[in-house]
């Protein structure tokens, strides 16, 4: 496939403009965290791993929206899939435990702002919001209506984003002030949103025809293509549909998207179930009893 989709040219397969806008939030963030730290309100540089978590954050953002994954999620519903999935599920979490506090605490500070995030950051109405949303996304008509321009599938995409945001907020949130979930709570969380995405992914999994206009139908497959294909490339190719790229039929295709979005979901998940029992085995332990010959060697001294 990737000499099949080579035919659309280096600006449809590498986006310099998305190049151009991950690189310039990368120079922001190092020089207001670093040299600038003082004038963005941080009285300290973020750790590394805080850094590292932004930077990776938005390496992988430019790698899903501005790479060749980014042209085969208009082609492939396999790759659109999972690029949701790393987009929605991963990416969030890097960037809430990578923002420095102080910068967190000033966006909950903000007058307004700060009744709508306390909102839709409770643990209730952020999962079932990103979840309604997730799943409203891959109804048929409204996916496609998201293919139908750029401005509303960037808008899409970032609403999407922020709702991930706030349904990974009652889990990873830094803000030591607000109430944060107890390590029960926070498994009973994730195997909530789990049971919450299942119905999107059945949806797409157990259809036996193609559902999307997009991926399967050649004048909406051409229109999608807009979004990321130059308008004067795209002139004089009749592509005939997403066909000519796949060497299985559509809704193959489609039965595989829906099953990497699940087991993708699981995997991650799985994953941070493992991390939460972790860490909650850790402080349960904290304070474990002295062995025997301890007491023994404490008594000791106390005689002696």
């Amino acid at each position: 496939m990737w000499d099949k989709i080579q035919i659309f040219g280096f600006r449809a397969m590498w986006n310099p403009e998305i190049i151009a806008i991950t690189v310039i939030l990368i120079v922001l963030f190092y020089l207001f965290t670093g040299p600038l730290k003082h004038k963005a309100g941080l009285t300290e540089e973020p750790t590394r791993g805080q850094k590292a978590s932004v930077y990776s954050a938005l390496v992988i953002f430019y790698l899903l929206k501005g790479s060749p994954i980014y042209l085969l999620s208009h082609i492939v519903l396999m790759a659109h899939m999972a690029q949701m999935a790393v987009l929605y599920l991963i990416v969030p979490i890097l960037i809430i435990r990578g923002i420095p506090e102080q910068w967190w605490q000033k966006l909950f500070d903000i007058t307004g702002l700060k009744h709508v995030l306390n909102l839709f950051t409770r643990p209730l109405v952020a999962l079932v919001m990103f979840n309604l949303l997730f799943s409203f996304y891959h109804i048929p008509m409204i996916l496609d209506f998201t293919k139908s321009s750029t401005p509303v599938h960037w808008a899409v995409t970032l609403l999407l984003l922020v709702f991930a945001l706030f349904m990974w907020w009652p889990i990873f949130g830094p803000l030591e002030k607000r109430v944060e979930l107890k390590p029960l709570f926070k498994v009973l969380y994730i195997f909530g949103a789990g049971i919450l995405l299942t119905p999107a992914c059945a949806l797409i999994i157990f259809a036996d025809t193609p559902l999307y206009a997009t991926y399967s139908e050649p004048d909406a497959f051409m229109q999608a293509l807009q979004l990321c294909v130059p308008a004067g490339v795209l002139e004089g190719m009749n592509l005939g549909g997403p066909q000519v790229f796949l060497d299985m039929p559509l809704v193959y295709d489609q039965q595989a998207a829906g099953i990497i979005m699940k087991v993708s979901q699981e995997f991650i998940y799985g994953a941070l179930l493992a991390r939460i029992f972790y860490a909650w085995y850790n402080s349960e332990n904290y304070g474990i009893d002295p062995l025997p010959q301890d007491l023994d060697q404490q008594a000791t001294v106390e005689r002696g």
